[in-house]
């Protein structure tokens, strides 16, 4: 593969005005995380005048074609040697993870990966991680003493596994100094546009959030949606309360309600829900609500009142609050986003 003077050159640094965006390439790289900032760079590139933009090199141990999560094969530009002997703007580190027989995810950790993150972090101005690959970031010691996110579904694994690293699984993604870490897969998108705005302003970030069909940009606090259904007890009676509670979310529900269901004290609920879903029953019930109001917003033309009455929140100010706390937004803000139009028969269909 001929490489263009810029790329190969990559190494003693970025074209002249362009910053040098550095992701980072192993065997089972989920693809997006690799492919998905790229694209919201070039996008920058054509939204301004400017020579002013990104060049994006891909780094691996070598430089023979590394195999994704997706089967797709991706060739490396430069070696993580030849990245090291030059500055880089932005380190991206991606994710990769393993699914078990009972369908559990697990973080790809391999310690020469992270011991060459390391390296490549002490040569960048700002480092990012990638869904996951807030993991990778946690063992080289980047995230110790810091506020950092990852995909939900190994948020608690990360915590566990570092307990230096104040994990918080709600927000898309969290900057903290010259470190910021991205939430789930497509968050990439979210967090490459942040990195813009800090670049370039958040007008040139906007225009390319329309390129991309994404509307407003999400904020860095704005709630990975779904994630309190998703959570899953391997405990029976949580289970079963789960199902309760989803089977009667727009009913009036209380801690005395579900422990008399459950045959259990007031206070041992509280600690069953807190061990086993992170949260106390009254906050679980209530994110239940926002995301069933959630789907409400996205597939009908309810109105607000209505959509509270059903998803048990009573007052459409009680819904209000309840999406401002959990989701950063109003519910008729949601609404106008993520509302999926209705499909029509074309003129004259029977």
């Amino acid at each position: 593969m001929v490489l263009p003077d810029d790329v190969r050159r990559a190494a003693g640094g970025a074209a002249p005005g362009r910053r040098l965006i550095a992701i980072v390439l192993f065997e089972g790289v989920d693809l997006l995380d690799v492919t998905g900032p790229p694209e919201v760079f070039s996008l920058a590139l054509r939204e301004t005048d400017a020579a002013a933009g990104y060049q994006v090199v891909l780094v691996a141990e070598g430089k023979d074609a590394v195999t994704t999560s997706a089967g797709v094969r991706i060739l490396p530009d430069i070696t993580f040697e030849e990245a090291a002997a030059g500055g880089i703007d932005t380190l991206i580190v991606p994710g990769a993870v393993t699914v078990d027989a009972e369908r559990r995810v697990h973080p790809l950790v391999d310690p020469a990966l992270v011991a060459w993150v390391k390296v490549l972090a002490g040569r960048s101005h700002r480092i990012a991680s990638v869904c996951v690959g807030a993991h990778l970031l946690a063992a080289a010691g980047l995230l110790d003493g810091k506020r950092a996110t990852t995909h939900w579904s190994t948020a608690r694994q990360l915590a566990a596994d570092h307990p230096a690293v104040r994990v918080d699984a709600d927000p898309i993604f969290i900057r903290e100094g010259n470190v910021w870490t991205g939430a789930g897969i497509s968050a990439c998108l979210d967090l490459s546009l942040a990195l813009i705005a800090d670049d370039l302003g958040e007008a040139v970030a906007l225009r390319v959030a329309r390129q991309l069909v994404m509307y407003l940009k999400r904020a860095s606090g704005q709630s990975q949606f779904s994630v309190p259904l998703e959570q899953v007890s391997e405990v029976r009676r949580i289970e079963d309360l789960r199902h309760y509670i989803l089977d009667r979310v727009a009913e009036p529900l209380t801690v005395a309600d579900l422990a008399a269901y459950a045959h259990v004290s007031d206070r041992h609920l509280t600690r069953l829900f807190k061990t086993e879903l992170g949260a106390t029953p009254h906050a679980y019930i209530e994110s239940v609500r926002v995301e069933k109001a959630r789907h409400e917003l996205e597939s009908t033309d309810a109105t607000l009142e209505r959509v509270a009455s059903r998803c048990g929140f009573g007052t459409v100010d009680t819904l209000v609050r309840a999406f401002r706390r959990r989701l950063s937004t109003t519910p008729t803000e949601y609404r106008r986003r993520f509302r999926v139009p209705q499909h029509q028969d074309a003129p004259g269909a029977g």
